[in-house]
């Protein structure tokens, strides 16, 4: 009987859905273990062979655990709202909700041909009312949410709290004692100023305090799209989608205030299982630096500019001071004669995103206001410039420029010839180690003889007493904006009256999307919702027009896996102290300070509101590589249209051309579907090679660009989905990026079929014998047991396959069909092949699925070797080999060893000097 991958996966996938075997219950009696993988955004083109590597990854942990008798929640869903799907509304007319329908349809029945242990009884999508009407309600526990730096919970780093007790404090005695995560320019008041305050000055007050909140904010505006969009979504101050303009401009939005939780979210990355450099990306992201506020008159003008520095000790070395592009005061500190370079340069510069300015440490541009600010210890004055280097949301926006001490500084000092000065101690002098130049030399006064951080501390001291400046720590995380000017988002749960923010009460959500006639923005500027006929709250106060960001469901679903068809809570106290963390999550690096961050962000807001037991949402992290695609090449002789194999190409002048890898196998180029593969090619000629014409190839990234891409399915299709899950796991170890490339993966289809004969006889007859195992084949059998646990246990898949393989080849070659040694061999197997263990399972008479198996126990008394052969050697030089049991005592071996034919024969009867024997090691004769 042949192995047919086609029937068999697709019975038992019918088989697993139809019975539910992976159907997941909150049983409290068994142990929890919780696998995740990052939920995928459903595009229209499907799943490449890239996409399902962490997800097999976690499969096999799932199934695993569970034949280790853990309890596993290994769900699935859809990150279902976003640009894309929009763009695409706009561009054809269909409603966002039916092309995301069908792109989800089309991903789940790519994943259930995989054969995945999802409970889709867990599903989620994003947008879908039922769930996102959890995520309005976190929304509402945000804006209900104001954080108190003075609780001591935490190590003393403060909680959030409802609302109410902030009113509370301020109807008793205002703001004066209150230590909390606010705006700076929030108002000092008392209890009886408050009482005054009119119910729009207290509402404005609240939004300086509340978690999430309105605020005028500087964003990426990008008005081809009429959207905000993120950093991540804005390259070379164009849109990633379709390339259009984006410009930085301020506007009322929504915004999270994920600030307040800057150092629980860096004191959190000590408790959790992740990578070093995931974990810096997020550091640097917060970025935490202890410094000096400092402040520098302006000359001529009743304004004064405050700097954030870490090095309050360089302060005598500034010579010029630089301000954000984005930075209000610019037309005020702009003088006449200057005033049409500056706004040139700050309608250029304003339009790069924040991102490419931090990361663009090459490019020198700035250009001087025609102001100056006295330096505060030195008493000189120093020009005023903008530059796009420094950025308006970290520290204050204005940057004081030390060029002898930080190379961007120098860079720009040198670029526009501004002075450099360096701060010496005495009289000594100092030259540039770099330039060979020397620059101006001023005595620090009293900074002399002091280590750096000493320095520091003395130099706010002195601005302190001083007046000019104080001590803090700053932050570079700037809160979160949180509004999209699109159609295809979650509504926010928010309605106006006399212009005040008001949230919708808890039972009239979810606030459902309105129907529109088209998704752009209207006429006027307003965002799409703005459309909507009758659409008002109790038909007559306006609703938030904005949606939330693509980030909003993703930053809990997590949660909702454990009680997806909760309709009275968001999750149940019971589920959520159940399964707690996210045990292992697998995803990719690309949302190290996005999503990881903001899931944090929110995750612990929820537990400082008493919704969650857990303070970090996901313990055990691994970011899987990428999957590369190897492209294929075909050569084209310059001016013809004639192509020639690669083996020959150095002969000519060539073009090369990328070719559909589908038509390619092994190199080979399938001729006649190369010519139907596009028009300008049907009449192609071709220089050949042995008969074939070869193809070059590249490892690229995988893209419809390059004709690279892999289809799942037709691997299935080829050679079954075990395969392909085996296959995956053997290129390499999961973390690390890697080609793709199906020129071994028929060693691993012939693995599998291999695997299949062991349990038929000659003439395809199922025969399994109930024979006991000799201790040969007990030995294979926990050399494999042991090593496929260990490796599964270190994530380690890509080692486990060869060990398979070995495993199988020994066994065929002991012609083993014995029961004992083959059902444990499906079962260790199954986590990476599930269809065909499953089968072979079957056939063995079990009635009951294989994952509902134990996982075979390791014993090492197999692995215990009954003997040794030792190599037995004359002066040093091994002459033959001999075996004796492992216990046998040296005196018996060296009796047995002289008295051999062979040492006889090498010693030639010359007196034995000595003869060492190391036990299960060597015999060596000295003559």
């Amino acid at each position: 009987m042949e192995y047919n991958h086609k029937d068999i996966e697709a019975k038992w996938q019918k088989y697993w859905e139809e019975n539910q075997i992976y159907k997941v219950e909150n049983d409290t009696s068994k142990p929890k273990f919780y696998a995740l993988d990052m939920f995928p955004y459903p595009s229209g083109a499907g799943l490449h062979v890239g996409h399902p590597l962490g997800y097999i990854a976690s499969d096999i942990v799932a199934r695993y655990k569970k034949l280790k008798g853990f309890n596993v929640l290994h769900p699935m869903g859809f990150d279902a709202f976003g640009l894309p799907a929009e763009q695409y509304a706009i561009e054809t007319g269909q409603h966002p909700a039916i092309t995301t329908a069908k792109n989800i349809d089309t991903y789940k029945k790519q994943l259930r041909k995989i054969g995945f242990n999802y409970d889709w009884s867990r599903e989620v999508q994003t947008c879908d009312p039922a769930y996102y009407k959890w995520t309005q309600w976190i929304f509402a526990q945000l804006f209900n949410a104001w954080y108190d730096y003075s609780d001591p919970a935490n190590e003393g780093l403060g909680k959030a709290k409802h609302i109410d007790l902030l009113i509370q404090t301020f109807e008793k005695e205002g703001n004066a004692n209150i230590n909390a995560a606010c705006d700076e320019d929030t108002p000092v008041f008392s209890a009886q100023e408050w009482q005054n305050f009119s119910e729009k000055e207290k509402s404005d007050i609240l939004l300086k305090y509340r978690l999430t909140y309105l605020s005028e904010a500087i964003v990426n505006w990008c008005p081809a799209l009429g959207t905000v969009l993120a950093n991540d979504e804005v390259k070379d101050g164009f849109s990633e989608r379709g390339g259009y303009p984006v410009e930085r401009k301020k506007m009322k939005q929504w915004m999270m205030r994920i600030t307040a939780y800057a150092e629980r979210l860096l004191a959190g990355l000590e408790k959790i299982d992740w990578s070093e450099s995931l974990k810096e990306s997020q550091r640097n992201w917060i970025g935490k630096s202890y410094g000096a506020e400092l402040d520098f008159k302006v000359e001529g003008k009743d304004i004064t500019l405050t700097v954030f520095t870490t090095r309050i000790d360089t302060t005598f070395g500034v010579t010029f001071v630089s301000i954000a592009p984005e930075h209000e005061l610019i037309p005020i500190l702009t003088s006449p004669e200057h005033k049409a370079a500056v706004e040139e340069y700050v309608s250029k510069a304003k339009n790069r995103s924040e991102r490419e300015r931090m990361a663009d440490v090459k490019t020198v541009s700035g250009v001087f206001t025609g102001s100056y600010v006295i330096n505060p210890f030195s008493g000189e004055k120093v020009e005023l410039w903008v530059a796009d280097y420094v950025l308006a949301g970290y520290g204050t926006g204005v940057v004081m420029a030390v060029p002898s001490s930080d190379d961007r500084d120098f860079r720009f000092a040198k670029h526009f010839n501004l002075p450099i000065i360096y701060v010496i101690e005495g009289t000594e002098t100092m030259e540039n180690p770099t330039e060979k130049k020397k620059g101006k030399m001023i005595n620090s006064g009293f900074l002399n003889g002091l280590e750096s951080d000493e320095a520091i501390q003395v130099a706010i001291k002195f601005a302190e007493e001083k007046g000019i400046g104080k001590g803090k720590i700053n932050y570079r995380i700037r809160d979160a904006v949180f509004s999209r000017q699109r159609y295809w988002g979650e509504p926010v749960p928010v309605y106006f009256k006399d212009g005040i923010p008001y949230l919708l009460d808890s039972s009239e959500l979810p606030l459902v999307l309105p129907e529109i006639d088209e998704y752009k923005p209207t006429e006027t500027g307003e965002p799409p919702l703005g459309r909507a006929k009758d659409w008002k709250y109790q038909n007559q106060y306006s609703y938030e027009l904005s949606t939330m960001p693509g980030w909003a469901g993703s930053s809990w679903y997590f949660l909702r896996y454990m009680d997806a068809q909760n309709e009275k809570e968001f999750v149940s106290k019971e589920a959520v102290n159940y399964w707690g963390a996210v045990d292992l999550y697998i995803g990719g690096t690309e949302h190290a300070v996005g999503h990881l961050l903001y899931s944090r962000f929110w995750n612990l807001a929820l537990y400082d509101l008493g919704f969650i037991g857990h303070d970090e949402p996901f313990q055990k992290l691994i970011n899987q590589g990428m999957i590369q695609g190897e492209s294929a090449l075909a050569y084209r002789i310059n001016g013809t249209n004639k192509f020639v194999s690669k083996g020959l190409k150095d002969q000519y002048e060539v073009a090369e051309l990328h070719v559909d890898v589908n038509i390619v196998e092994n190199d080979v180029l399938d001729i006649e579907a190369f010519k139907k593969w596009r028009p300008d090619l049907a009449e192609a000629e071709f220089i050949l090679e042995d008969g074939k014409y070869i193809c070059g190839s590249a490892v690229e990234k995988m893209s419809k660009r390059l004709y690279n891409v892999v289809n799942p399915d037709d691997i299935v299709e080829k050679y079954g989905a075990d395969t392909l899950r085996l296959y995956e796991m053997f290129l390499g170890p999961l973390e690390q990026s890697k080609p793709w490339s199906t020129k071994g993966i028929d060693g691993t289809y012939k693995f599998l079929r291999k695997l299949w004969k062991l349990f038929f006889d000659e003439k395809g007859n199922f025969n399994i014998s109930d024979a006991e195992p000799t201790k040969e084949e007990l030995k294979i059998l926990h050399k494999t047991i042991k090593k496929v646990a260990e490796d599964i246990e270190r994530y380690s898949f890509n080692t486990s396959v060869p060990a398979f393989m070995i495993c199988v080849n020994e066994l065929t070659d002991l012609k083993c069909n014995k029961a004992k040694v083959l059902e444990p061999l499906l079962i260790i197997l199954s986590p990476y092949a599930p269809h065909i263990t499953e089968e072979l399972w079957a056939k063995m008479g079990h009635v009951t699925s294989i994952t509902r198996a134990t996982f075979p126990e390791f014993n090492e008394e197999y692995l215990k070797e009954s003997a040794f052969e030792y190599p037995i050697s004359v002066n040093g030089k091994v002459r033959t080999k001999i075996e004796f049991p492992v216990d046998k005592p040296a005196k018996e071996i060296e009796t047995e060893v002289l008295a051999s034919e062979a040492i006889k024969k090498w010693t030639d009867g010359k007196p034995i000097k000595k003869v060492i024997v190391v036990q299960n090691k060597i015999v060596n004769v000295v003559v």
